[in-house]
């Protein structure tokens, strides 16, 4: 009858614990509209683009790689030397080492355990003859995994060392687009300063021409002073340019992990990026952004957490045994020695802890529920990401056909000014607020091409872009 009872307190046991085994399950949808209501009507399909591939018009953008985007021989050559010398890329790959190590931890736990444990003894009692006594044994023990203790350990090792490699790979798509966006900034800086270097020179040209016009007496110093002025400030404004040429520079050598030097680099005008592309659906995102992944295996982990806490209600197995040579026999002292073997088994079952296991298991329920809001949020924010990124091209490329249209008439105005001066139809504020408006239309432009740029860059880092 007892034995009876046994097993059947055994059985509802191992019924009563399915839900430590329970797996989890990867998320496999997302909200809809999760790039906005509008993005399908701009984005165009990447069939007939020049760095169209299979898998990239599978996952869109984010599919490319980086070479595939990035097709300036300078800055390529930048990104690897990125990619092997950053030192935050470094401690990325040396995460994912330890993860590995603690994942290869939890795997071996599964198998026996044994240890050499030799023992000697040499004893005297009322100065007679000494005895020496001696054992050899070798000791195993081997935990039973029946109720999951061990299995969600490793499966909570195996959701971590993924999570670690995700955020190195986060960290290699962020190293990417920093360098990327810092090269183009120099490009754009080159291109403002060449304009702001051409209109020192054009002013400069203004107030000798309006300083013989005073000669002349078709014009007066207040005239000369105020074309003076404006030239200065210009001059100011190369300085500024210069100035700020050296510090993104410096900023490129912190990425490259090397001292600040200057940098060959093409110009911005010839840069060219693909005119239609597609961002990839968006159900993608869960297995191409790194930090959706990563907030995945962290909610992963927290699942695997809990079935560790409900395992902990459950009696822990373990069998042990030892064998080895002695010469004790209790009493008696034998030589030579004789083989000793023992096994033993040993069930422990949790009975009253002071509540602490529903304490871990509560605590271990919230963080899987605070896992997965964070989860959600997560793929919330990716897709406000992009929304943002495709907006801020679509825009600049929307702004550059009338920037382009403004710097032509300015262009004519400018040049239209400077000759009627010359006639004397014209004042000298008109030569002087045409010029100023030119430059800085000018300057305009050159930004608004490098937001469009920039933007691009943002949106292949919003898509996941940059993998392995």
């Amino acid at each position: 009858m007892k034995k009876h009872i046994i097993l059947l307190s055994a059985a509802g046991l191992l019924f009563s614990s399915c839900g430590v085994y329970t797996k989890y399950k990867p998320a496999t949808e997302v909200p809809d509209g999760l790039y906005g209501e509008e993005i399908a009507t701009f984005t165009e399909s990447l069939a007939g683009s020049p760095a169209a591939t299979e898998d990239s018009l599978d996952l869109g953008l984010g599919g490319m790689d980086w070479h595939e985007l990035f097709t300036d021989p300078h800055l390529q050559a930048l990104i690897g030397q990125g990619l092997q010398n950053n030192t935050d890329y470094q401690s990325a790959q040396l995460r994912v080492e330890e993860a590995e190590a603690t994942l290869l931890s939890a795997k071996l736990a599964f198998l026996p355990s044994f240890a050499l444990a030799p023992q000697g003894t040499v004893s005297s009692f009322d100065s007679h003859k000494a005895t020496q006594t001696y054992s050899l044994p070798v000791t195993a023990s081997w935990e039973l995994d029946v109720f999951g203790r061990m299995r969600n350990a490793k499966k909570q090792s195996k959701a971590l060392y993924a999570q670690s490699r995700d955020y190195r790979q986060a960290v290699r798509t962020q190293l990417i687009a920093g360098i990327a966006n810092t090269y183009y900034t120099l490009l754009m800086l080159d291109e403002q300063l060449a304009i702001s270097r051409q209109t020192e020179e054009t002013w400069k040209e203004t107030v000798a021409s309006t300083r013989a016009l005073m000669n002349a007496g078709m014009a007066d110093e207040s005239a000369v002073s105020q074309m003076e002025a404006a030239y200065y400030q210009v001059q100011a404004s190369v300085l500024d340019l210069e100035e700020q040429i050296n510090q993104v520079e410096n900023s490129l050598a912190l990425l490259l992990a090397e001292t600040p030097r200057r940098y060959e680099r093409g110009v911005l005008a010839e840069q060219q990026f693909p005119a239609d592309f597609s961002i990839g659906i968006p159900v993608r995102m869960l297995s191409c952004r790194p930090d959706v992944r990563s907030a995945e295996r962290t909610l992963e982990a927290a699942f695997y957490g809990t079935n560790a806490a409900r395992s902990a209600f459950y009696p822990s197995i373990t069998l042990g045994g030892s064998a080895g040579w002695t010469n004790s026999a209790g009493s008696m002292i034998v030589n030579p020695g004789k083989l000793l073997a023992s096994v033993f088994g040993s069930l422990t079952q949790p009975l009253f802890n002071k509540g602490a296991n529903i304490a871990q298991l509560k605590i271990a329920k919230a963080q899987q529920e605070e896992a997965s809001l964070a989860f959600q949020q997560t793929l919330l924010a990716a897709g406000s990401e992009v929304n943002d990124a495709l907006t801020q091209v679509q825009t600049a490329r929307s702004k550059s056909i009338y920037f382009d249209k403004q710097v032509a008439s300015l262009e004519n105005a400018a040049r239209s000014t400077r000759l009627l001066m010359q006639h004397g139809n014209t004042t000298y504020l008109e030569v002087l607020t045409a010029q100023q408006t030119l430059l800085n239309a000018q300057l305009s432009q050159v930004a608004n091409r490098f937001t469009e740029i920039q933007g691009v860059i943002t949106l292949y880092q919003a898509l996941g872009g940059g993998r392995m």
